[in-house]
This record gives C-alpha cells, sequence and structure tokens, in this order.
C-alpha cells in the first residue's frame, strides 16, 4: 500500500452553457483543491458542459418543440469532444498542480451527448474515460448510453482508482464490477443532493472496503443565462443543486462533509492500509462472494451502431 496522501472532493457548480468560463473556474478550483494539499480530485457529474436542472428541452409525449430544440443545440454547443482543446486545458491544470484529477464532463460524439468522466494522471495524461451506462429519467432525452468499454479501474500511484456516476451507484452489478476490479478509490460524481446519497455512500464504502469520494454541484439559477426557463423560476438566488459533497472511509466512517448550500473544496487524509484492515473480513468479490452460486458477466465490447464490411 502506498503512503497516506489527502483526497479533495470539489463542490461548486457550472456556468451554465458557458463552457470557456466554466474551464476557467475549474483550473481556479484544482489550484484550491492544490493548495489545500490534494494529491486526488474529484469534481461532480457534468460540471464541463453543465447540468440543466430544471428544463424541459421542450419535449412532451410525441412532440417537441421548435425552442427546445434551439436550447439542445446551445446545450450541444457547450460540450466538449475527446480528446480536444478543453481536456488540453483540463490537463494542464493536472500537471501545473500535481494533481490526479476525476471530472465530470458533457462529452460530444458527432450528434449524441454523453454523461461522462475523464480521469487524468499528475503529469497530464489523459488515462481514460467513463460513459454514464443508465442516464436516469429525462436525461435519457439529452445523453446517449454508454457500454461496457468504459468501465476501467486504473492502477495509480495513489492506488487504484475508478468513477461511477450518480444513480449508476444504484445498480448493484455496476458496483459489483468496480469491486471486482480491486478499486481502492471510488470516486462518485453526481447531481444528487438528497439526504440519502450519503447514506448510500456509507453504504457503498463499507460494502466494497473501499474509499468513497463523492462530489456533488452546488449550482444557483444565478449560474445560468437569464433566458434560461427552470421550474424553480427565476429568483438568481434560487438553489437548484445544494451538494452534499462527503469522503467516506472503508468502515462507512464520514470523514468530510457532507456540506450543503455553498461552494465547498473538502479534504481529507486517505490512507489505503485502512483497505486491507476492512478486507478481513468482508470482500465481496472474494472470500465473502459464492462464485459456485451467484456470477456476474460484464461485457466490455464496445457497441457501434455501425459495422462496416471492412472490419471483418
Amino acid at each position: 500500500m502506498g503512503k497516506p496522501f489527502t483526497a479533495a472532493v470539489v463542490q461548486a457548480g457550472s456556468l451554465g452553457f458557458d463552457t470557456p468560463s466554466t474551464l476557467e473556474k475549474f483550473a481556479d478550483l484544482a489550484s484550491d483543491a492544490a493548495a489545500k494539499g490534494a494529491k486526488l480530485a474529484v469534481f461532480p457529474e457534468a460540471f464541463i458542459g453543465g447540468y440543466p436542472k430544471g428544463h424541459d428541452f421542450g419535449a412532451r409525449v410525441g412532440s417537441r418543440t421548435e425552442e427546445g430544440r434551439d436550447w439542445f443545440r446551445r446545450y450541444h454547443d457547450s460540450a466538449i469532444d475527446l480528446p480536444g482543446a478543453e481536456l488540453k486545458q483540463m490537463a494542464k491544470s493536472a500537471a501545473d498542480h500535481r494533481l490526479t484529477i476525476v471530472a465530470g464532463v458533457i462529452e460530444r460524439d458527432r450528434g449524441t451527448l454523453y454523461c461522462t468522466v475523464v480521469t487524468l494522471g499528475p503529469d497530464g495524461a489523459f488515462l481514460g474515460k467513463h460513459r454514464k451506462v443508465m442516464p436516469t429519467a429525462m436525461e435519457r432525452l439529452i445523453w446517449g448510453f454508454g457500454d461496457g468499454s468504459t468501465l476501467p479501474v486504473y492502477d495509480t500511484p495513489l492506488g487504484r482508482l475508478g468513477a461511477v456516476i450518480c444513480w449508476e451507484n444504484y445498480m448493484p452489478q455496476m458496483r459489483l464490477a468496480m469491486y471486482g476490479q480491486g478499486i481502492e478509490l471510488y470516486c462518485a460524481p453526481t447531481v444528487d443532493d438528497r439526504d440519502i446519497w450519503l447514506t448510500s455512500m456509507r453504504h457503498i464504502a463499507y460494502e466494497g472496503r473501499c474509499f468513497v469520494l463523492a462530489a456533488c454541484q452546488f449550482s444557483k439559477r444565478a449560474d445560468f443565462p437569464a433566458d434560461y426557463d427552470c421550474i424553480q423560476g427565476d429568483d438568481p438566488a434560487a438553489v437548484l443543486i445544494r451538494g452534499g459533497s462527503a469522503i467516506v472511509s472503508p468502515f462507512g466512517e464520514v470523514l468530510a462533509g457532507p456540506v450543503y448550500d455553498e461552494e465547498a473544496v473538502l479534504t481529507a487524509e486517505i490512507d489505503t492500509g485502512e483497505i486491507a484492515r476492512g478486507k478481513y473480513d468482508l470482500d465481496v468479490a472474494g472470500h465473502y462472494a459464492r462464485p459456485d452460486i451467484f456470477s456476474l458477466h460484464v461485457d466490455r465490447r464496445a457497441k457501434s451502431p455501425l459495422k462496416d464490411s471492412a472490419d471483418g
């Protein structure tokens, strides 16, 4: 096991439909995390590209409005390509501060958007991405579905690190796929600000005997354009996403947070040696499994809608 280190979860919101300004905010927050001694910083779901809380994009059963299509075009313009210029800016922040970064982005792949998490090494290297496999409810209108080809756990100097996005954490098979890869630093970027979220994070940490780093956005109506129409109304002070970020130990103990109703960079010391102490009596992908009764098949093949005969 490596030496103990400081990890940070960043609780902040995007500047809606303004990716250049959000990237500046990202750089400032990465600097703040590094100033607190962090070697790892986890940013919320959809931080770059934005989470359009409360917007309906003009959708009704059987119809879509022209105004809704215009809003989707603006959202599409706010998304980023991977790799691309925006990722280079993010990588510069990682390298400048010798910081491993896990961050939620809205990825643009031609006509489709994906809720994605990117992982950057302390040298700025792009380690890879995870696309959310199951967008929730209205998210399915604006985001595509990831497949099994982006379910990585990375072997880093800090520990084995991976990300599970928001309500993917309520998919038992998804969690087991992470546990089976020996995840130690379980990153949970989210926009779920309900009280029960912390209960879920504590359960996952205890179940997986891993550190859980949950980063949630904190955003207000003022973070979005004046013409943004959302169900929360037009009061600039209205809170759209209230936070609730936290860091939890392998024994389910809350090491930092939760914090609500403000931006914050939360830190905690991570000693991965605690994981072995926890696995002593519970390893759900090892001695506490019953493969003679239960098994999980994970299909890691990329699923393309087009197969060219030249591919064989």
